[in-house]
């Protein structure tokens, strides 16, 4: 008689309802690939709505006893919670939450796979200039602030679980996560910006209400003059890469780069914007310094491929239309 393996699993995602999670959570429920997975929804603050195959927990990642009730029976962890700049709670979250859940994962006798989105603020974002693209072995480099020292440690804590103990762990690092009409508003001089710089405090008062007027779109520079070049990845590529990871034996204890196959040219997103919708621009000189993410890794060791280039990112979120019931909310600004 043939033999057969179980495919069957359960999946707790972290972070559940947060752009990623919430994302990720429809994509795998309407995959027919992942029909054998259900998934369970660690809940803090807001909860999702009833579904098929999915279950939600409510419970704090800082608590030990929460934790351990959410993981009860799982077999992959998506570990997507985390805190930005709140030095009160950010290493509850980040340290603790996730020291709990890497050795309730160790305990387990179900446990397979802990699949962890890290940051490129692990490598100082583009706050540091990078003569070279970044890569998997390039060493942290976290720019001033708790959340980018935050993201260091997650990393660390995987790979050091992967060395003491065997874990299966990966870690798919992205930069600057877009969705919907996300894009756009990176670039408002506005109140509602998304993300930073908030241009409107580079300009003056009057300036800024200008621009606001005219849909004037700022160029970033660096201290030399020169474009900045920033990279982003887009929701849907995230996803991609995450179910191609889930499972996968070459993803074993693996750091990878997930991000568009170039960085964002800020001089040429301004000529696009400016030659395909008439939109005046503002050169504007920053700290920041160019990086170029390297995202050979995943590409070579997943079959990956990010579908979102700086025209698809534009003409998605430049033609976004909202429905009534999905207006735009931040829960943290970046």
């Amino acid at each position: 008689m043939q033999q057969t393996t179980d495919r069957s699993g359960l999946l707790l995602v972290t972070g559940a309802t947060g752009k990623v999670g919430r994302a990720f959570i429809q994509r795998v429920l309407a995959d027919g690939a992942f029909a054998h997975l259900r998934v369970r929804a660690l809940c803090h603050n807001r909860t999702l709505p009833p579904q098929e195959r999915l279950e939600c927990v409510r419970g704090a990642i800082q608590d030990r006893a929460d934790v351990q009730r959410a993981l009860e029976g799982v077999t992959h962890v998506l570990h997507l919670a985390t805190s930005k700049e709140s030095p009160d709670e950010v290493m509850d979250v980040a340290v603790k939450g996730m020291f709990w859940l890497l050795e309730g994962c160790r305990a387990s006798a179900t446990f397979r796979q802990f699949v962890l989105v890290g940051g490129d603020a692990a490598v100082g974002h583009f706050h540091y200039a990078h003569p070279v693209p970044v890569v998997e072995s390039q060493p942290h480099s976290a720019y001033p602030g708790c959340y980018a020292l935050s993201k260091v440690l997650e990393e660390v804590m995987l790979q050091q679980y992967q060395i003491q103990y065997g874990l299966n762990g990966c870690c798919l690092r992205a930069p600057w996560i877009m969705e919907k009409d996300d894009f756009r508003y990176t670039l408002s001089f506005g109140d509602d910006v998304f993300g930073g710089p908030r241009w409107r405090e580079l300009v003056a008062e009057s300036e800024a209400r200008d621009h606001v007027r005219t849909g004037a779109v700022p160029v970033m520079l660096d201290p030399d003059g020169q474009p900045v070049q920033r990279n982003f990845v887009h929701v849907q590529d995230l996803i991609d890469a995450i179910l191609l990871a889930i499972d996968a034996p070459r993803a074993r204890q693996q750091l990878m780069n997930v991000c568009m196959d170039e960085p964002v040219d800020y001089g040429a997103l301004g000529a696009y914007l400016a030659r395909t919708r008439g939109l005046p621009l503002v050169p504007i000189r920053t700290p920041y310094r160019s990086t170029w993410l390297d995202n050979s890794k995943a590409k070579f060791l997943l079959g990956w491929r990010p579908k979102f280039d700086m025209v698809r990112m534009v003409e998605s979120a430049w033609t976004y239309e909202r429905a009534p019931d999905d207006p735009r909310v931040v829960w943290y600004p970046g």
